[in-house]
């Protein structure tokens, strides 16, 4: 875990350093209200967006916007201008007195240094693995090296007896719990249903909303949710290589309920649709919001399911719907949580590959040798890197970030309760990563 207030600083510096002295400049022309404000960051998004395919996750706002947005053709130059005047803007700003105006506010402005820190990067600048994730999410990651990583590795070869290497032995155990092809529509369908219905329990969803499934192949992710607006979502789930048993629910939490699809339900519902806020009609992939998105998707998985009820979940229905021994299911998940700590190594492979520390072919070798990744999803990691960069502290720092958010008030196994109370609140509102204290 890392010292947040550090980072906020760190941060700070991060975004004044690539803003440089015009964003210290007086603001141009009149003051801007905070509405008018949002207005013109969702249309710099949009044009950040004819530049980079990957910015835009998101758009449901209006749509001469987005045509006016295209027929101005801004270069990236004029944008960067623009969004340091919009910058300058929201620092001439008088605080608000209102407790969600001013968060409303804090995360506008840290939203609107990281689509400067983007396009910065999109016209050349380097910056380092962790100043780039300062600038755009809000957060750092905590660096590892290999004697931690291999403390872990010595702990699953104890776990994994046999002939081999710790590498062999793990890919042969996984390979008893793929799903079949055949399979994985019925597994993954029922996964939905039952991380629905746990999250009804819990959280007051629109009437309509809904989403649909397709599976896709040649892509650098496993699953994605591409947030269509009006509480309706695409899920792709990426059928390249096997998929285990535990990647049903993990996707269904994490893709569905209650992780992606009601996390963006929830703030077009609460914040765009009540509260009129128009920056929550565009979500720009590469900001603060990432890391949030991530984590409470990632920890989600936990919310709507302990251990023991997962287990139990598992071995009664998906275990025997995927045609495997339902008897191993206790063995596996033991295998898996060790497993899981080295999921950290994946972001020492983008660190060093980034910093221009690794190459290639090195960055390869790294995940297979410190993450257990196969060669070919060793590769398909390194093409999600290539494409997403820094975006890889999400998933695990977020989660870890929610999770210390959530735990330290209280919200726990003990009282399940309070935890959904708090992770409904975390979906629903304008908190920045520096804020999960």
């Amino acid at each position: 875990m890392i010292q947040m207030s550090r980072a906020k600083n760190l941060a700070a510096v991060a975004v004044c350093l690539s803003i440089s002295i015009l964003a210290c400049a007086e603001p141009e022309g009149p003051p801007m209200s905070l509405d008018d404000i949002a207005e013109s960051f969702v249309r710099l998004a949009l044009a950040v967006g004819q530049h980079d395919a990957d910015y835009v996750d998101s758009y449901f706002g209006p749509e001469e916007w987005r045509t006016e947005v295209e027929e101005q053709a801004s270069s990236l130059d004029q944008i960067l201008d623009e969004a340091l005047a919009l910058s300058r803007q929201i620092e001439s700003l008088p605080v608000p007195e209102d407790a969600m105006d001013r968060h409303r506010q804090q995360r506008l402005s840290r939203t609107v240094d990281s689509l400067v820190a983007r396009v910065r990067l999109l016209n050349g600048e380097r910056m380092t693995f962790d100043q780039e994730s300062l600038a755009l999410f809000d957060a750092q990651a905590p660096t590892h090296d290999a004697e931690y990583f291999q403390s872990l590795l010595d702990r699953l070869d104890e776990a994994l007896p046999g002939s081999g290497s710790l590498i062999d032995r793990y890919s042969t155990f996984k390979q008893d719990f793929v799903i079949p092809p055949e399979r994985l529509d019925t597994v993954f369908q029922a996964a939905i249903d039952a991380c629905r219905k746990k999250t009804k329990e819990f959280v007051e969803l629109p009437k309509n909303e809904s989403f649909v499934v397709e599976y896709v192949t040649d892509k650098s992710w496993s699953g994605y949710n591409w947030y269509q607006g009006d509480y309706q979502s695409l899920i792709q789930v990426n059928t390249d290589l096997p998929i285990n048993i535990d990647r049903a629910l993990d996707l269904a939490c994490h893709e569905g309920y209650p992780g992606h699809h009601v996390y963006n339900l929830l703030l077009e519902k609460n914040l765009l649709r009540d509260r009129g806020w128009r920056e929550f009609a565009v979500y720009p992939l590469f900001s603060p919001r990432s890391l949030i998105a991530e984590g409470t998707a990632n920890y989600g998985i936990e919310v709507a399911f302990s251990y023991e009820s997962r287990i139990g979940f598992e071995t009664k229905v998906l275990f025997p719907m995927a045609g495997l021994d339902a008897s191993r299911a206790a063995e596996y998940y033991k295998i898996k949580a060790l497993a899981d700590r080295l999921s950290f190594a994946g972001n020492e492979a983008a660190r060093g590959y980034l910093d221009g520390e690794m190459d290639a072919s090195q960055a390869v070798e790294w995940l297979i040798t410190y993450a257990l990744m196969p060669e070919p999803r060793a590769q398909q990691r390194l093409a999600f890197i290539e494409q997403y960069r820094s975006y890889v502290i999400n998933y695990n720092l977020g989660l870890d970030l929610v999770r210390h958010h959530i735990e330290q008030q209280g919200g726990n196994d003990d009282n399940p309760e309070l935890r959904w109370q708090l992770f409904a609140d975390l979906l629903s509102n304008p908190y920045l990563p520096s804020q999960l204290q």
